[in-house]
């Protein structure tokens, strides 16, 4: 025993800072900067002036907005900090983050509503096999016991949780900690390294039960410890360590330690649990399958741009090195030249010449580079290690800006800012001719439009996008349409017959002809199609017309007066006069809907179906996925472009839905008419 990890890791390490919207990330990495002497003071986050609110976005909504970098020394050793988004809304930004990080740190609260959401960040976390340390914050404010608010906390833990702390009380007030492997208590000082002392004999026994424990977990990877502890034998403190460390690297326990982030509590003891306890560069590349050979290998985890410095992509050097001025070789076999090597503190950077494996770096102008890439110095390129398919957006608006000359200049601008944010999505609409931007939420959206409006100094208008309706027919009708037209030389002659006729939902538009006799010419038989196929774009209710079939029964032509251009024309005019008789009526798309959503909101989620028109299909537990359900039904998609934000109100921000279209229903009454006031012919 002793043996498992290894020894301790050295070289450059990369941790992710992770947790619930509100669980105090910011907070503990401005304590790290703080701690490690890497900025002069702790700022409280309510000051408006932490690392990591360097965005007027995050000052505005006091949240995190995207994922603040800050590299900082830690005895001897360089250690750089991700603070990635605690908001669903923002949750994304993390994943390439993640991907490329040896550690992450989880921080947590004892708040039962927030067990959803960190269910959330652990499960990911398992996808990626990034270990993790839990930061159990706020110990101070805690009224439950520590071990008690572990056992609220592990069904967010597809693996145990293993306390390495627990609280030291005086008159029921939290004064530091005790560490059950070092067997040595911690007395808090505020914004300093906590002071040394004995464990007060009151607290021994419970110190020992819950070493103990901590003991016997461990013991289920360990034999010989296992052995030691049946027969009661003390073990070694640095086999003990020894576990903690290959336990934790191997990903079969989250070690938890505790502390107030808000005072400085708890810093250093987790600080020193990161160096002697996180894996390295070898590690991660392990994981992430990246290729042997001595080639620089470089994973991107973050786009940036700066208002000055043009474009930085911020990346881990998985091996190799990296010089101002080096060649990388990108997907599909182009190169582009670094400009620029920086260590990152947020908002700040700082020159460098170089970076080596470990690193976390911003590599200056490299133009073509998009967020999730893998680069190398190996010519041709090598296989990309991660790849990221974002969620289904949530939210929408149609976007344009108040004064037309600015619309390049915001399509430029909304390009960079998917560049910064790849979960954003911007589509044309061809039918309502409008550019709408699709996100993960209203607040999404907002400092979307914030960013266009401040950063990029262009004013925007934005409104629910328009819904796709359509309209069809209940009704059979002929019609002859006569387009004549004689202004001298030349005439305009075109004359038809046609049968309307209602057809199945979904199958479109079917055109035929039953013309005997020549009647009407094969070459105009085409242009009598095109002239319907015209007029089907805009219907009698001010939509697109579906599921309609046309024949063409007779007619008549001129020898000299018809023309392509004529029947065009009377096809039309047989259309226009021929569909008020036809019964039009409006339909709306319905989609399927699918809502994962915390267990213990589900009969609220159900309860909100009905009021948006949709109707439940059926509900379920969610495979692998304890204390949660999903929630199938059908809704109108007008229905469906605010949901979200009643969802998330209903579930504490977590839960979410998949929608996909379904079929066309008839819409009539008081809705129909609001529809065509806004969108029809009626507007």
């Amino acid at each position: 025993m002793g043996t498992r990890a290894g020894g301790r890791r050295t070289g450059p390490k990369c941790i992710a800072i992770v947790g619930p919207f509100a669980s105090g990330k910011t907070t503990l990495l401005e304590a790290i900067l703080a701690r490690t002497g890497a900025i002069p003071r702790q700022n409280p986050v309510s000051s408006g002036s932490t690392v990591s609110d360097h965005s007027p976005e995050a000052r505005a909504h006091a949240m995190s907005v995207e994922a603040t970098i800050a590299t900082t020394e830690f005895m001897g050793e360089q250690i750089t900090f991700v603070d990635c988004p605690g908001s669903i809304e923002f949750s994304f930004e993390a994943e390439p983050v993640l991907a490329a990080c040896d550690l992450a740190v989880v921080v947590a609260e004892a708040d039962e509503k927030k067990i959803p959401a960190l269910q959330l960040i652990m499960r990911k976390l398992d996808d990626l096999g990034v270990p993790r340390i839990l930061f159990l914050n706020k110990v101070d404010k805690a009224i439950s016991g520590v071990r008690d608010t572990l056992k609220m906390l592990q069904p967010a833990s597809s693996v145990p949780l293993l306390l390495r702390q627990i609280p030291l009380r005086k008159d029921g007030v939290v004064i530091g900690s005790i560490d059950l492997a070092l067997e040595r208590a911690y007395i808090y000082r505020e914004y300093a390294e906590s002071e040394v002392a004995q464990i007060p004999g009151d607290d021994k026994a419970r110190e020992l039960e819950a070493r103990f424990s901590m003991l016997e977990t461990l013991a289920d990877h360990d034999d010989q410890l296992m052995e030691q502890l049946l027969e009661e034998i003390e073990p070694p403190k640095d086999a003990i360590f020894d576990d903690l460390a290959a336990d934790l690297r191997e990903g079969v326990v989250t070690p938890v330690l505790i502390g107030t982030a808000e005072k400085g509590n708890g810093v250093l003891r987790l600080l020193k649990a990161i160096r002697h306890d996180a894996p390295d560069i070898e590690a991660t590349r392990k994981r992430l399958g990246a290729p042997d050979g001595g080639a620089t290998v470089v994973q991107v985890m973050k786009t940036i741009h700066t208002p000055h410095g043009g474009k930085l992509s911020v990346s881990r050097i998985l091996s190799g090195q990296v010089a101002d001025g080096s060649e990388l070789w990108l997907p599909g076999g182009d190169t582009a030249k670094v400009s620029g090597i920086y260590k990152m503190l947020g908002k700040d950077q700082f020159k460098l010449t170089a970076a080596k494996a470990g690193d976390t770096v911003a590599l200056g102008k490299l133009d073509e580079v998009k967020t999730g890439q893998t680069l190398t110095s190996a010519k041709g390129g090598t296989k990309q290690l991660f790849t990221f398919e974002p969620p289904q957006p949530v939210f929408a608006f149609a976007l344009r800006p108040k004064e037309r000359k600015d619309e390049v200049k915001m399509s430029a601008a909304i390009q960079r800012l998917a560049e910064e944010d790849p979960s954003l999505s911007l589509r044309h609409n061809q039918d309502s001719a409008e550019t709408v931007l699709s996100g993960h939420g209203e607040m999404h959206l907002r400092v979307v439009r914030e960013r266009l409006e401040g950063k990029n100094q262009i004013p925007v208008e934005g409104h629910a996008p328009a819904v796709p309706y359509r309209e069809t027919i209940r009704k059979s009708a002929q019609q002859r349409g006569r387009h004549k037209k004689q202004s001298g030389g030349h005439g305009q002659f075109g004359d038809v017959v046609i049968e309307i006729k209602p057809m199945p939902r979904g199958s479109g538009f079917q055109f035929t002809d039953t013309i005997t006799g020549g009647v009407v010419p094969k070459t105009y038989i085409q242009s009598v199609e095109t002239g319907i196929r015209d007029y089907l774009k805009t219907g009698p209710l001010g939509f697109p017309v579906v599921d309609v079939a046309v024949n063409l029964s007779d007619g008549s032509y001129h020898a000299v007066d018809s023309s392509d251009m004529a029947f065009q024309m009377a096809a039309k005019l047989a259309m226009k006069e021929g569909m008020a008789a036809c019964s039009p009526v409006l339909l709306e798309p319905v989609m399927k809907v699918e809502i994962v959503t915390p267990s213990d909101a589900t009969s609220k989620i159900i309860a909100l179906i009905p009021q948006r028109r949709g109707q439940i299909l059926g509900y379920d537990a969610r495979p692998g996925w304890p204390g949660w359900d999903v929630v199938e039904a059908t809704m109108p998609q007008a229905e469906i472009g605010d949901l979200i934000i009643e969802l998330r109100s209903a579930t504490a921000g977590v839960a979410s839905y998949r929608a996909v279209f379904d079929h066309m229903a008839e819409l009539t009454g008081r809705l129909a008419d609001e529809a065509m006031n806004t969108n029809g012919k009626a507007a």
